[in-house]
């Protein structure tokens, strides 16, 4: 057995719990937020049998989508700041970051 954790952003969090529902994988959702935007993320908690691990990590790659997004950058700390011009940048978000782990034990009381 295996733990899937899936962290995705909150905007693919309806659409990936449907497909995955849909082909009848069970999970929980958490919410978190991110360390680089400060944006909320979903973690999605996936317990599944070994030999469908690969159609879950399918239905998250499909259901989990890159995109581009235009971010202000911080001001810098400290120093002058006089010179400092803020020009926004185009990053790259979405997309999915899983971890597969191996479950010890499974109970359901």
């Amino acid at each position: 057995m295996k733990l899937i954790l899936a962290v995705i952003e909150d905007k693919d969090s309806s659409r990936l719990i449907d497909a995955l529902s849909k082909k009848e994988f069970k999970t929980t959702k958490l919410s978190s937020t991110g360390g680089f935007l400060k944006e909320g993320n979903t973690i999605l908690m996936i317990g599944c049998q070994d030999e469908y691990v690969d159609q879950a990590l399918d239905i998250i790659k499909r259901n989990s989508s890159q995109r581009e997004q235009m971010v202000a950058p911080i001001s810098p700390m400290g120093g002058n700041t006089d010179s400092y011009i803020p020009q926004p940048i185009n990053i790259e978000v979405g997309g999915a970051t899983v971890f597969v782990l191996p479950v010890d034990q499974f109970h359901q009381f």
